[in-house]
């Protein structure tokens, strides 16, 4: 046998062969081992780290969440305020209860400024289409409480790009009203607008069924077809809430209003500031600046409009808001609207 064959064939040669074949697998595991360990020591701590943000960034959402819950209104300017001034009140938008325009918000803030004892007068600073003829009237007849309890102290309604309808129901309470010459002013009338489905759901073969417990309880239902008796007594409710409007209008403007024969003043028509001062609708002619210091004579205006916590608008607009606002599009709720 030669040495190279019994070098081969040899156990020892074979142990050393194996030895070394292991000692390099366990190397290898090590390797793999120390690696995985490191992997798994990273997951873990970006793990912790992912927790610690979650948990910061969900605290400092429940601190913001309370700051705002906490404060439902916004007030601050008129709080801190000293010396004489002119208050000022804005009705922006659309005036209903569920929205920032609401009789509650309105005649709350006027209270504070009329009873301010260094507001020198009050001011509506008035940017809405009209709204709701119930909401215009509470805020109408809290304006005519507060100007008797507060005899001394003007009430001054301006109106910026627009003052109709239920905006101008509130303004004739005024002592006075201004405007620019081309806001838009007016449209003493009542609406009720909605939409018909009945031959859609014809078309797509649909079933209709209502159930009532009085003959006339579902009337403003979309999906039935107008019944004339119905008709009739709806136009009946429109008029006389516009009749309710229009002695309004006259109670607050009394002989400043040029009703000459065939005048269109109650019939929902819209004028230019210009236009409604040829006819009496407003007293003048100019912007809250000028009328803060050229009127009133104390040209430094506070704001005391109550306004929603950031946080409560956002709820609000998540909320009902949203399906009333579907529905009202979707002709689904019939309404009346001074707009």
């Amino acid at each position: 046998m030669s040495d190279n064959q019994w070098r081969e064939d040899s156990p020892v040669a074979s142990n050393a062969g194996n030895s070394g074949s292991a000692s390099k697998d366990s190397k290898e595991w090590k390797l793999i081992e120390k690696t995985m360990g490191s992997m798994l020591s990273e997951q873990r701590r970006s793990r912790r780290w992912g927790i610690f943000f979650k948990l910061l960034g969900f605290g400092y959402l429940i601190s913001i969440v309370l700051m705002f819950s906490s404060r439902s209104e916004v007030f601050d300017e008129a709080s801190s305020s000293k010396g004489a001034h002119t208050a000022y009140v804005d009705i922006q938008g659309v005036i209903a209860a569920n929205q920032d325009a609401n009789a509650d918000s309105i005649a709350g803030a006027l209270r504070k400024a009329f009873s301010n004892e260094d507001s020198v007068a009050v001011m509506l600073r008035i940017n809405s289409p009209g709204g709701s003829p119930v909401q215009s009237g509470y805020v109408y007849d809290e304006i005519k409480r507060l100007r008797e309890k507060y005899p001394d102290k003007k009430l001054y309604s301006v109106i910026g790009d627009l003052g109709a309808s239920g905006a101008y129901y509130i303004a004739a309470a005024s002592d006075e009203i201004w405007a620019d010459k081309a806001s838009l002013v007016g449209s003493i009338g009542v609406t009720a607008a909605g939409f018909g489905f009945t031959e859609v759901i014809k078309k797509l073969g649909i079933e209709r069924r209502k159930f009532t417990s009085g003959d006339h309880k579902a009337f403003l239902d979309p999906f039935s077809p107008v019944v004339e008796e119905e008709k009739v007594f709806w136009e009946g409710v429109l008029k006389t809430t516009h009749q309710q409007f229009i002695g309004k209008v006259k109670e607050g403007r009394g002989d400043r209003l040029k009703l000459t024969e065939g005048h269109k003043l109650f019939s929902g028509l819209i004028w230019t500031g210009q236009q409604s001062l040829e006819l009496g609708l407003i007293d003048g002619l100019g912007s809250p600046g000028y009328v803060a210091r050229e009127v009133i004579g104390e040209e430094k205006l506070v704001d005391y409009t109550l306004r929603p916590s950031p946080f409560k608008r956002f709820t609000d607009r998540l909320g009902t808001s949203i399906g009333n606002t579907l529905a009202r599009n979707l002709g689904l709720e019939e309404y009346r609207s001074m707009r």
